[in-house]
């Protein structure tokens, strides 16, 4: 006598159109799903270290200038004739100083490119790195930005 099977029936439906049989199916798509928004999390983390560098960078840039203004007058040509100039030895002098005295947050290998003296103006141009967080874990990314910052100061009499 041939064994007898029973009919099978399609799986029924649960209130709100899922199927008895498509449980788990979403548990799979959950560690994927969470791997993107730490990944996101990373890129926008890197993003705000690049930010806060340049950031710093003109900070450090407009605060070398400011000094250099302020502190590298020429006493010659100002009690001489009235005249306000800066002496370039002495900005270079002040910049020396004013670096050194630097502490960084963000940065390294900060380096003074232009220091341009011309008259009573300065132009103070400064480069550096700053290293990434995430990025280190991914192969062929960079693992340091690299910024830079130009500020002018102009010391005037008064």
């Amino acid at each position: 006598m041939p064994e007898r099977r029973r009919p099978t029936r399609p799986p029924r439906r649960r209130a709100g159109g899922r199927r008895d049989d498509d449980d788990g199916s979403v548990l799979m798509l959950m560690p994927a799903a969470v791997l993107v928004v730490v990944v996101l999390g990373a890129f926008a983390v890197d993003a705000t270290v690049a930010f806060l560098a340049e950031r710093e960078a003109a900070n450090l840039s407009a605060g070398l200038a400011n000094d250099i203004a302020g502190a590298a007058l020429d006493p010659d040509a100002f009690y001489d004739g009235g005249d306000v100039r800066l002496d370039p030895a002495r900005a270079e002098q002040v910049r020396d100083l004013a670096v050194a005295a630097y502490v960084p947050q963000y940065l390294e290998d900060v380096t003074v490119e232009q220091l341009a003296v011309a008259g009573d103006t300065v132009t103070v141009t400064v480069s550096a790195t700053a290293p990434y967080l995430f990025s280190t874990a991914l192969p062929a990314a960079p693992d340091r930005v690299h910024v830079s910052a130009t500020a002018t100061a102009t010391a005037r009499q008064g």
